[in-house]
């Protein structure tokens, strides 16, 4: 689990690449490089307020991967408040 004050999703990943999408640590905050098409499903996701797992990682490997769960919470008092 990482805290972060901001996120950016970069939907700027080539399908070419081999990686699903690439998270990294950005300054207090946390950048998630995703594929045009993964980024349409996240914006989706958000007007429906759906929840959204993002997996990273290379795609061609079975290693344990990393994960990006966005999730609409309804007691907004059980989160980080920090």
């Amino acid at each position: 689990v990482t805290g972060a004050s901001f996120v950016v999703f970069n939907g700027a990943l080539k399908t070419s690449s081999g990686f699903l999408a690439k998270s990294s640590i950005v300054e207090d905050g946390l950048m998630v490089q995703i594929t045009r098409e993964t980024m349409e499903s996240l914006r989706q996701a958000l007007r429906d307020k759906k929840d959204f797992k993002i997996t990273c990682g290379k795609a061609d490997t079975g290693d344990v991967k990393e994960y990006v769960d966005i999730c609409w919470v309804e007691n907004e008092e059980k989160t980080n408040k920090g």
